[in-house]
């Protein structure tokens, strides 16, 4: 129902400087679960303000970008440098299961919580079973 999709994980390696990575993914960790008829994503962007976030939705391919940036004075003498800055972003399908539609966003102390609902036709749902008079299937023994 959910799935991740990163076409260029392995060029990142190539292209970007040594940066922390937390499960192979660049400075942008994520938890996803499902809890009743909601899936939820928290996503950790510490540093990152509300105003440099971008969440979008196409062809049910959920994109979140972020930009982290350091503004240095040319008088500092940088002693280490470990943080990630730069433009982030991550892609994650979401199948055909969910609402894209009716996606919540919320961003609060570093962290981006979206709330995405199942769509109704996902959902489990009874079938009622009719009393009634249903043909038997007949046998023959073939000799």
């Amino acid at each position: 129902m959910l799935f991740y999709n990163d076409p260029f994980r392995d060029l990142d390696s190539f292209f970007n400087r040594p940066v922390t990575r937390s499960n192979g993914h660049l400075s942008m960790p994520m938890d996803a679960y499902r809890r009743g008829d909601d899936v939820w994503v928290h996503v950790d962007l510490p540093g990152v303000t509300n105003d440099s976030l971008d969440i979008s939705v196409e062809r049910d391919v959920l994109t979140i970008g972020a930009e982290r940036n350091w503004q240095h004075e040319d008088a500092d003498r940088a002693y280490l440098t470990e943080r990630p800055r730069g433009t982030f972003r991550r892609q994650v399908h979401l199948g055909e299961g969910l609402d894209a539609e009716a996606i919540e966003a919320n961003f609060s102390d570093g962290v981006l919580t979206l709330r995405i609902p199942v769509a109704e036709k996902a959902k489990p749902r009874k079938i009622t079973i009719t009393p009634g008079a249903t043909p038997a299937i007949e046998a023959e023994a073939v000799s």
